[in-house]
């Protein structure tokens, strides 16, 4: 906040903002977001949303009648509709992946995969469950087909570790809020280097070469700037949010994704635990994100579903949860300390015990 207000300020001073500002803080920007996932600056792009980055995914990877895309039930809209528009265009086949019943994505994602499948386009995690998908795996089958492999990262990258030396894919999208902790509106996309002569969704005097060259904006150029910077969006060098995501970016950096999955995957194996004494159920550890947890009311226990006294009982103690679907999706992170835990059981205690 205090780097958003920094930023702010300059911002209603634009006679203070010099040409290095619209360029230098973005380049620190990469190098940090291309640690986060082991890659290097010149694969990153700037993008507004996760969605920006699908869609230039869309517009670069070939499709031809016949074949399919793959995405998952339920599966976060962003990553789903460029590709069912794209399917109409090409006369392709959208596979949408049904919840498999024992709750193993990856299983169900291999078996779909085949020499009709032209692109795969998944999460690291279901959004709704933290139901959780093996992109390592995943992405040799893809490879293993020479279809295309494009993830959206936005519902666990900066609380979930993840590598593209290991995962491959050829597109990465992830909104920069979330879990990456930063100003809704800046976000990242990932290009393996294959791509990097592709098309970007937008033209803009920024992402040609020279496009820091301001005195020779006006004289047009005939190539793009080297590496993912083709894709950048228009007006990218955000004076406002372009601070408060390096320093984001900076913190997630020193605390270590790896540090940050681990605590939470012990608070949410903790909230699982007690979940039992209600007889709501979870996926197994195994098959589950640690950083994500979703509840289930079992039909023979729950007829109507969750009982109608607990909304109000999260309310009247401030415990703030999501409704995905059919789960109570639940998803703490460093702030909550014990007493949010014991709140959340008190919730569970007071309102399902007396609804039954």
């Amino acid at each position: 906040m205090e780097a958003a207000h920094i930023g702010l300020q300059r911002e209603s001073h634009p006679w203070t903002i010099t040409a290095p500002d619209f360029f230098e803080p973005l380049e620190e920007i990469r190098r940090l977001f291309a640690r986060l996932i082991n890659a290097n600056a010149d694969d990153i792009a700037i993008v507004p949303s996760a969605s920006y980055g699908i869609a230039t995914a869309a517009k670069n990877i070939p499709l031809r009648p016949g074949q399919k895309i793959i995405t998952l039930q339920d599966q976060y809209p962003s990553n789903v509709y460029a590709w069912r528009e794209l399917a109409k265009r090409k006369q392709a086949r959208l596979q949408i992946i049904a919840h498999p019943g024992d709750g193993d994505w990856s299983t169900a994602v291999l078996d779909a995969i085949d020499d009709k499948t032209a692109i795969v386009a998944l999460p690291n995690n279901h959004w709704m469950d933290g139901g959780w998908l093996d992109l390592v795996a995943i992405g040799q089958s893809v490879r293993a087909v020479q279809a295309a492999y494009v993830v959206d990262a936005s519902q666990s990258l900066g609380a979930m570790p993840l590598d593209t030396a290991e995962v491959q894919p050829d597109f990465l999208a992830c909104a920069g809020y979330k879990w990456m902790l930063g100003p809704y509106g800046f976000s990242y996309l990932y290009a393996s280097p294959k791509w990097h002569d592709g098309d970007p969704l937008e033209y803009n005097g920024h992402n040609m070469v020279d496009g820091d060259d301001f005195p020779k904006l006006a004289q047009l150029k005939e190539h793009y700037a080297e590496g993912a910077r083709r894709f950048d969006a228009g007006e990218r060098a955000h004076f406002t949010l372009a601070p408060a995501a390096a320093v984001t970016l900076k913190r997630l950096l020193a605390w270590g994704v790896g540090n940050i999955y681990d605590t939470l995957s012990e608070v949410n194996t903790g909230i699982a635990k007690a979940a039992e004494d209600f007889e709501l159920t979870t996926l197994p550890d195994k098959l589950r994100a640690g950083h994500f947890i979703g509840l289930r009311f079992p039909k023979h226990r729950y007829p109507n579903g969750p009982p109608a006294a607990l909304h109000q009982s999260l309310q009247r103690h401030n415990v703030i949860l999501s409704v995905r679907g059919d789960v109570l999706r639940i998803t703490p992170h460093l702030y909550n300390d014990e007493s949010d835990m014991s709140a959340l059981k008190l919730c569970m205690s007071e309102s399902i015990v007396s609804d039954q």
